[in-house]
């Protein structure tokens, strides 16, 4: 029981194996409670399970599991369990990173950042988009896929405007040469950074117009790339699939197979055995 209880007790601090400059934070069944202090990033996440109080900015909240809670930088905050024990994940995103991020976003500005619009967020919506993006950013191979939905996920959280795009028509030869690139380099883990200079775009803009046109963002549509490639080689090649998963970038076989059911309803050799 002893052996039991310290499993199920854990808190782990790390970077994230996709972006570097992310800090993440899970405490499962955890008794910590954190006396008035501040962070120098921007951070936020959700409650798992229990309940704790929740003061930031001079406000008191309660808050309970499917909640989640941001932070911004020098906010003088607390937070604390009631009855004992809860389980949380949070994220801690540099304040450069985010800075040039906001500058993208909502163009030149006097303020040193543009604040959280709320302390709080309650839509269902938020907690399972925290959740896909956690996972995303524990996955180092998914660096393009892990800081797009950061970029998502982030930018209605913030209180600023988000500049007005250009018109999507005038920048289709930008478009259509990012998605060459995608499609002659299938095998390789491009980042955001690559395809925005390529394009000319900031990053926010590229995820935006970028979905607006092909109606996925650049990461989701790599991969629906990668998965079209990869039927044409199940029909044509004899190679194995492990061959081909690396060849196209997958970071291994079953990667490649969870990725292939989930836009096909069948595996890459049940697939592959139709037309053998």
């Amino acid at each position: 029981m002893a052996q039991e209880s310290q499993r199920q007790n854990t808190t782990h601090l790390a970077q994230s194996p996709a972006l570097p400059w992310v800090e993440m934070r899970l405490a499962n069944q955890s008794s910590a409670c954190y006396q008035a202090h501040a962070h120098d990033e921007f951070s936020f996440g959700v409650i798992d399970a229990g309940r704790a109080s929740y003061r930031n900015r001079r406000q008191q909240h309660e808050t309970h599991a499917g909640m989640l809670v941001t932070i911004n930088p020098g906010d003088i905050h607390a937070c604390n369990p009631e009855k004992g024990v809860w389980s949380y994940r949070m994220l801690f995103i540099d304040t450069d990173w985010l800075g040039q991020l906001q500058s993208e976003m909502f163009g030149p500005s006097a303020e040193d950042y543009c604040p959280f619009r709320n302390d709080l967020e309650t839509k269902a919506a938020c907690y399972q988009g925290f959740d896909r993006l956690y996972q995303r950013l524990l996955d180092g191979a998914q660096s393009l896929a892990a800081e797009s939905e950061l970029i998502e996920f982030i930018c209605p959280l913030l209180a600023g405007k988000p500049v007005t795009l250009n018109d999507r028509h005038k920048c289709l030869p930008e478009l259509d040469r990012i998605s060459e690139l995608i499609q002659d380099r299938l095998e390789d883990n491009l980042t955001l950074e690559e395809l925005s200079e390529v394009s000319g775009f900031s990053r926010y803009q590229l995820i935006r117009l970028f979905r607006k046109h092909y109606g996925l963002p650049p990461h989701a549509w790599q991969l629906d790339q990668r998965i079209r490639r990869a039927r044409q080689l199940l029909k044509q090649s004899r190679a194995s699939l492990g061959e081909i998963a690396l060849q196209l970038g997958f970071a291994d076989q079953a990667h490649f197979q969870r990725h292939f059911r989930q836009r096909t309803a069948l595996t890459p050799g049940q697939f592959q055995a139709f037309f053998r």
